[in-house]
């Protein structure tokens, strides 16, 4: 039997691949096209890629790494002043989201926010004299200290944090308490109603929710990000659903953990009226289920990705504990009356954690009403996720996605995979305004620079002799 019998008798498909510019045309003329998206390796990573490829050591340190990291069970179990569980801040020494920067280098919300916590630790009585003493501070990671930082991600010694423990293991990570929206420290702003703001959190709110938490005998966030992935949210940028679940589970301890009504009534409302209440829980729980899948001899996933303003970061499984970097981008998004793309900082925060555990913009197909940050459809957050596949090592076990047939969200990004079809990982994000003091101006969506994941490509390659 002839193979080509009736071939023409079917309308003709046109498939292309790489450039637009041969679709556009053939769709033009009233052509079907499928349009493939493949690109040729990157130059200078061809060679290591085909090597990698093949490598089944590679394969297996990768199982290793998301299977450690699958298996982690997030609970909140505290809340607590940084210095206690954080033993390198000492007055002076400030945490901050990202890869290492110093003053200098630093972006506007970046020294907003240090401004604003050398204030709040009494360091400085003004701007003017804070500004001056900026050289002064040692300035660290919060990665390098089992946290996550959100926006600027400044820690400082007394500000409280929630303590996340692995209640299948030994892991802990740490996070500080969400401000809300608008004009707060994470987005740079340090005037008086931010600082005292933060001093009631710290005086009030915290001793109540560790005492709450406590009694409520932890918050199994792996489960409550489950659920709220179900209901709309995809861990990020949009929290609303999860932020309810959190204080529906905390508020009955609440009011069992003051004899003051008004206090109970106001830690509430500020947990129920923040859409983001439960985000910094998340990005600490998320930080410690890739810390285990961290130090893995020979795997390629990403277990990091961070930005102070300044710079993006990613940091690998098999590479250690090395930093790879390259200039941030500016985010796309909605932005708030008054304020456009000019007024945006680069892009910032350490809250792209959420991304690397597998949720964030790798979740949007759980949270079609993301895309309106971007004047997008239901449709491009299905894609958005479906792409993020493309560079994933697995699937999450329990992250599932009920509008793909409950399949997990895309977990464990693959430097390999990256360079391979020149994808880079879409995260959803805050925007914050670019000079110091203004604070969150808009929220979207950006990606990271390519270069970083060329880079550490090329460093595997050679660490490991191919």
């Amino acid at each position: 039997m002839n193979p080509l019998a009736g071939l023409l008798d079917q309308e003709p498909v046109v498939v292309t691949v790489g450039a637009a510019l041969l679709a556009d045309a053939v769709e033009s003329q009233g052509a079907k096209v499928e349009r493939t998206d493949w690109r040729p390796p990157l130059p200078g990573t061809g060679e290591a890629l085909a090597v990698l490829a093949s490598d089944s050591g590679t394969g297996r340190a990768n199982t290793t790494a998301l299977e450690r990291l699958l298996a982690v069970r997030p609970q909140l179990v505290d809340v607590v002043t940084a210095r206690e569980v954080i033993p390198a801040l000492e007055a002076g020494t400030f945490l901050h989201a990202g890869p290492p920067v110093t003053w200098n280098e630093c972006s506007g919300p970046l020294r907003g926010a240090l401004i604003g916590a050398m204030r709040y630790e009494g360091l400085a009585d003004s701007i003017e004299q804070a500004t001056a003493r900026g050289s002064q501070l040692a300035l660290d990671p919060c990665h390098h200290h089992r946290a996550a930082g959100p926006m600027a991600g400044v820690v400082s010694p007394t500000m409280p944090v929630a303590v996340i423990t692995d209640a299948a293991g030994d892991g802990v990570a740490y996070a500080t308490l969400n401000e809300g929206l608008g004009k707060v420290l994470r987005y740079g702003a340090f005037s008086e109603v931010v600082l005292e703001r933060l001093r009631w959190m710290e005086e009030v709110m915290a001793p109540v929710l560790g005492k709450a938490i406590e009694m409520s005998g932890g918050i199994d966030i792996r489960a409550l990000l489950a659920e709220a992935l179900h209901m709309g949210d995809e861990g990020h940028n949009r929290n609303k659903a999860g932020s309810v679940l959190f204080t529906k589970n905390l508020a009955p301890f609440i009011v069992k953990a003051t004899d003051d009504a008004e206090v109970a009534s106001k830690v509430i409302s500020t947990l129920g009226d923040n859409a983001l209440s439960v985000l910094n829980p998340v990005m600490a729980a998320c930080k410690g289920m890739v810390d285990v899948a961290h130090n893995i001899e020979g795997s390629t996933v990403v277990s990091v990705m961070a930005r102070n303003g300044t710079d993006f970061g990613i940091r690998v499984s098999g590479l250690g504990d090395r930093w790879f970097t390259a200039p941030v981008a500016i985010p796309q998004g909605l932005y708030f009356p008054g304020f456009t793309a000019d007024d945006s900082s680069g892009d910032i925060g350490d809250s792209t954690i959420t991304e690397t555990a597998g949720i964030g913009g790798f979740a949007m197909a759980s949270a079609p009403a993301i895309v309106t940050f971007v004047s997008g459809t239901p449709r491009d957050a299905l894609n958005a996720t479906l792409e993020m596949y493309e560079i994933c090592y697995t699937e999450h076990k329990y992250f599932t996605i009920p509008p793909l047939d409950f399949r997990g969200t895309p977990t464990g990004i693959d430097i390999r995979k990256v360079v391979e079809t020149g994808i880079t990982p879409r995260v959803n994000t805050g925007i914050a305004h670019k000079d110091a003091g203004v604070g969150q101006v808009g929220a979207g969506l950006v990606r990271p620079p390519m270069e970083m994941f060329e880079e550490a490509l090329v460093a595997y390659a050679e660490q490991y002799g191919y």
